[in-house]
């Protein structure tokens, strides 16, 4: 059963991390260069981002419950790669269910980004939402990288 708690918690935060990379480098920047306006690129983005949270916070939930099983006590809690991965929930539903909508919000009140000027009160809180959007990101694949350092070297 060790084995396959293990396997629980490296799938999972596996499968959150690599989907955070695939998001960053590859999906969003393909979608931004390759769609017919950067519009419809966000749209994507966003919903893929959305999708990419749910799955997540699911994913931190099994690595938590995978890591509880292997102790055989609450004191994994405690755990540097746990409390990694908790805080990668914290921060993943403080994105998802503030920021991201907030951004969407946002999108559909301007109905377009991109021809929405820079100076316009919306764009400019759009774009700060944003940056935020993207620290949060950032936060969530460094800890989800040193969650799978913690992991791997036991």
């Amino acid at each position: 059963m060790t084995s396959f708690f293990r396997f629980l918690q490296i799938f999972s935060l596996g499968t959150w991390v690599g989907g955070i990379l695939f998001l960053s480098f590859i999906l969003a920047p393909g979608a931004f260069t390759l769609l017919a306006s950067r519009d419809q690129a966000g749209t994507l983005v966003g919903f893929s981002l959305t999708r990419l949270h749910i799955g997540g916070i699911i994913m931190g939930a099994v690595y938590v419950l995978a890591s509880l099983a292997l102790a055989k006590s609450i004191s994994a809690l405690g755990r540097p790669a746990v409390l990694c991965v908790v805080a990668m929930m914290v921060l993943t539903a403080v994105s998802q269910f503030g920021v991201t909508t907030r951004l969407a919000a946002l999108r559909n009140q301007m109905v377009s980004v991109d021809a929405t000027p820079a100076t316009n009160p919306l764009r400019v809180r759009f774009d700060r939402l944003h940056g935020v959007s993207v620290k949060l990101e950032g936060g969530v694949l460094l800890l989800g990288l040193a969650a799978l350092f913690f992991t791997a070297r036991k």
